[in-house]
C-alpha cells in the first residue's frame, strides 16, 4: 500500500478543545473529526483511546498539533497543563510513525492544500514565484507566527513562540495600556493583547481610561461594535497593535509568498481589520511604507486546517526514503 492509503490519526489540541480526526495521505475525512473538551480529561492520551476504540481504527501514523512549544518531539502546552510526548502517543495509538508539531508549525504545513473559497483576501501584495517564503499568523486563545518555507520538495516551517516577544508600542496612551496589563500580569508581551483575553484586556483599560463602561467579555465586545463607542474603540486598538506586530514580522520573514492570518480571533475580527486600520498600521514603517505593499495578506476560514496540516506532514514524512 502506498503512503497516500494509509491510515493516520491528526489531533488538534487548542487552549480548550482538541479535535480528532482520521486522514489518508493529505484527504482528512471530514465525517470522522469529533471534537473534546480539554478540560474533560487528564491529558491526550485517554483522547486518542477512546477515539480510536469509538471508530475501531488502527493508525499506522499519528501527529499532533498543539499549542505550545516543541522540542524533541515533546511540548507543554502554554495555556493548559498538559504535556504531550511522541513515545506517549505512539503507546496510545499503536503508530509507527508519530510527529509533535506545534499548532502554527501544522498551519504552516496545510498551505498548499487550503481551498481557494477558504482565504479571504484581505491586502492584494504582488504576484511572486511559487516557492516564495509564506508566514502564518494565528489570532485566538494564544498568538504565534512561523514563517514557512519549500526546500527540496519538502515544506519546512521552523518553530517559534512569536506571541511572547515584547509589544511594540509606539504612543503614549499605547504605554499606558501596557502599565495597566502590567500591573496585574507584569510586562506584557504581543499575546497578552492580541488574543481572546487580550482583547477583553483592552477593553477593560479602555473602561478604567474613560471611566465609563464596564469590563466585557470579548463576545460581548463584538456585540457592540457599531452601536458602541468603547467597543469600536477597544477594536480600533486591537486591530492597530495586530497590522503593527504582523508588519514587523513580515520585515523579519519576506514572505512575498503571502501572509495568512489565522484562528478564531482573527475569523471573529476580519470584517473590521480593514476598515478600523490593519492595513495602515501593516504598512507604517517610515521609508519601507512602500515596500510593506508587496506582500499580499490573507484571512484563513478554514477551521481544520491545523487537522490537514497535520496529515500532509505525515504524508511528507512517510514518503521519504
Amino acid at each position: 500500500m502506498g503512503t497516500e492509503g494509509m491510515l493516520a490519526v491528526v489531533a488538534d489540541i487548542g487552549g480548550t478543545n482538541t479535535r480528532v480526526a482520521l486522514a489518508r495521505g493529505t484527504d482528512v475525512q471530514k465525517d470522522s473529526i469529533r471534537r473534546y473538551r480539554n478540560a474533560d480529561h487528564p491529558g491526550l492520551a485517554p483522547v486518542l483511546r477512546s477515539y480510536l476504540a469509538d471508530l475501531g481504527a488502527e493508525p499506522a501514523a499519528a501527529c499532533v498539533a498543539m499549542a505550545g512549544p516543541v522540542r524533541d518531539g515533546v511540548g507543554r502546552l502554554t495555556n493548559l497543563d498538559w504535556t504531550i510526548d511522541r513515545s506517549v502517543i505512539a503507546d496510545a495509538t499503536g503508530a509507527g510513525t508519530v510527529a509533535v508539531l506545534n499548532d502554527l508549525s501544522a498551519q504552516g504545513h496545510a498551505l498548499d492544500f487550503i481551498p481557494a473559497d477558504a482565504l479571504t483576501p484581505l491586502m492584494p501584495g504582488v504576484d511572486t514565484h511559487a516557492h516564495a517564503a509564506r508566514l502564518v499568523v494565528g489570532v485566538g486563545t494564544g498568538m504565534n507566527a512561523a514563517p514557512v518555507f519549500r526546500l527540496g520538495g519538502q515544506t519546512l516551517v521552523p518553530p517559534s513562540e512569536s506571541g511572547h516577544i515584547t509589544l511594540p508600542l509606539q504612543t503614549e496612551e499605547e504605554l499606558r495600556l501596557k502599565d495597566f496589563i502590567a500591573a496585574k500580569h507584569g510586562t506584557p508581551g504581543v499575546e497578552d493583547v492580541l488574543s481572546g483575553r487580550g482583547f477583553e484586556r483592552v477593553h477593560a483599560w479602555l473602561c478604567a481610561e474613560t471611566g465609563t463602561g464596564t469590563p466585557k467579555s470579548a463576545s460581548d465586545i463584538m456585540a457592540g461594535v457599531g452601536s458602541d463607542a468603547l467597543s469600536d474603540r477597544a477594536v480600533a486598538v486591537f486591530t492597530r497593535i495586530l497590522g503593527r506586530v504582523t508588519g514587523n514580522l513580515a520585515l523579519v520573514t519576506l514572505p512575498f509568498g503571502g501572509i495568512f492570518l489565522c484562528g478564531g480571533v482573527a475569523r471573529h475580527f476580519a470584517p473590521h481589520l480593514m476598515p478600523m486600520g490593519f492595513g495602515e498600521a501593516f504598512c507604517d514603517k517610515g521609508r519601507f511604507s512602500d515596500f510593506m505593499t508587496q506582500f499580499p495578506v490573507h484571512l484563513v476560514t478554514d477551521d481544520y486546517a491545523a487537522l490537514t496540516g497535520s496529515a500532509a506532514h505525515l504524508a511528507e514524512l512517510m514518503a521519504r526514503p
